[in-house]
């Protein structure tokens, strides 16, 4: 078997900085929080983390909105800290992936505050103005509580474009200066040694340049215009500057063709989350068409990227039970392709619930991005200062690392599994028939892994022994039990 890259041997593990770890009794999680916790970064086995933004910001989005992309804000700690925080995560083993906001800054940016100063500035084209009586067109917001994608600016007549919150307004792609200073932010990070960027919202960095309504039209206008390729190897030619980098690229469209396409000929993103995937309902054809669609599409340069909780997105525990939640575990870590997990996904959180005078978000994502529960206790072990969000200690990593049937027990024999089978990292995938509610498929022709959907008994002739399911209470023999998940080793 060909040698794989990092970023395609094992899980990547998204942290939510603000959330994993406090280390100053500040109520927020910081930098030196998660140098804390390496060792259970260790203990899952994972390749990468990958962190949300923590860059300077008003924090209006939560750190989406970046004021200065090449400084840490105070909150999570100093450049020395990251520096830090890398140096470690490489000695551990442990490579370092941070989110990169290509497609809009905080209004507090200099950039911003210059181009909205007057219509003659410099910067002026460095975002999106346009005239009108009213928003020029109907795009809207990403987030409904927002509305119209525009908001008009008194100082000089005009209205600027947002994709998001009016405090995050959308740069100016096709400025070729905005090109190069966005590729210059890569180069400040790939240079203090970064291994890759996950890049935000990038299919958004490609509008129509006419700006047309959407209403009557066929696509959308406002994303994924045929300009976002070229850009794309742009990017990839910074990052190939540097060696055995990577980016991975948040394509938050609901088209597989078109998440293809940012793939495709190796030029371009290393990997990209599939929306399709995540957003699909708990059905056994539902995700094996959804798996096949994406192997059939894919030239040999795509490799998967296989998510399905995120900080954005309900928990899997909510969305479809904790049982459902664990098989879900299995099927991630057995698929070709590379696995990212959510801070809590391997606790098998839940969505929390948030008091009303507890909510913060404008989009409603609070309860999916409540602090790790460490230890039980006031403050769960993430802060000894009055936690930013709630904390749940009703399960917690002390406990589930003592229990030989927790969900972090499976994840943690998921990964060592994944290290120790070769089959498992980059062996060829078929699929296999099986029972209805059943997805079945082998690995290199050695190693067989099932989920039953159901919840209800399935049959499944299991030739060979099972090496982990996600039922702590299997009782061995062949067939899944409700919502089960195994992977075994074929005889012969």
């Amino acid at each position: 078997m060909a040698e794989l890259a990092w970023w395609q041997r094992g899980a990547i593990y998204q942290i939510y900085p603000r959330s994993f770890a406090d280390s100053n009794g500040d109520g927020i999680g910081d930098l030196r929080g998660i140098v804390a916790h390496l060792d259970h970064l260790s203990a899952l086995a994972v390749e990468a983390i990958w962190l949300s933004p923590f860059f300077r910001s008003p924090m209006a989005d939560f750190g989406y909105d970046v004021s200065d992309p090449c400084d840490v804000d105070p909150i999570f700690g100093t450049l020395e800290d990251f520096d830090h925080l890398v140096a470690e995560c490489h000695a551990a083993g442990i490579r370092v992936v941070i989110d990169w906001v290509p497609n809009h800054t905080s209004d507090r940016h200099p950039w911003f505050e210059a181009s909205r100063s007057s219509r003659d500035d410099p910067k002026r084209d460095w975002y999106v103005w346009r005239d009108g009586d009213g928003p020029p067109n109907d795009w809207t917001s990403q987030f409904r509580a927002v509305g119209p994608a525009w908001t008009f600016d008194e100082t000089t007549g005009q209205w600027y474009l947002h994709s998001f919150m009016r405090e995050q307004p959308d740069l100016n792609w096709d400025n070729p200066e905005v090109e190069a200073a966005m590729h210059d932010v890569i180069r400040f990070w790939m240079d203090r040694g970064v291994d890759g960027l996950r890049l935000d919202a990038i299919h958004k960095i490609a509008k129509d340049p006419l700006m047309r309504d959407h209403v009557g039209a066929p696509r959308r206008h406002d994303e994924d215009w045929e300009t976002i390729h070229e850009r794309l190897r742009g990017i990839r030619r910074v990052v190939d500057e540097y060696d055995d980098r990577m980016i991975v690229g948040e394509v938050a469209l609901q088209d597989l063709h078109r998440i293809v396409l940012y793939l495709e000929s190796g030029d371009q993103l290393h990997l990209a989350h599939n929306f399709v995937f995540v957003e699909l309902p708990w059905e056994a054809d539902a995700f094996g068409t959804s798996i096949e669609d994406f192997e059939a599409l894919a030239d040999r340069t795509a490799w998967p990227a296989w998510f399905l909780e995120n900080h954005d997105l309900p928990r899997l525990a909510s969305r479809f039970g904790p049982a459902a939640a664990r098989a879900a575990a299995v099927m991630l870590y057995a698929l070709r392709g590379t696995p990212f997990v959510y801070q809590g996904q391997e606790l098998g959180l839940p969505d929390a619930h948030i008091p009303p005078d507890r909510v913060v978000d404008v989009d409603g994502r609070d309860p999916v991005r409540t602090p790790m529960p460490w230890e039980p206790g006031a403050g769960g072990g993430f802060s000894d200062g009055e936690p930013w969000l709630p904390v749940d200690d009703s399960t917690t990593v002390r406990a589930q690392a003592q229990d030989p049937r927790s969900s972090l027990t499976l994840f943690r024999r998921l990964a060592a599994l994944r290290r120790e089978l070769p089959a498992l990292r980059n062996g060829s995938q078929r699929r296999i028939d099986a029972a209805p509610g059943v997805l079945a498929w082998v690995r290199d022709e050695r190693v067989l892994a099932a989920v039953n959907f159901a919840g209800e008994p399935r049959p499944l002739e299991l030739r060979g022994k099972v090496l982990v399911s996600s039922d702590p209470d299997r009782a061995g023999g062949d067939g899944l039990g409700p919502y089960e998940a195994v992977i075994a080793a074929l005889d012969g």
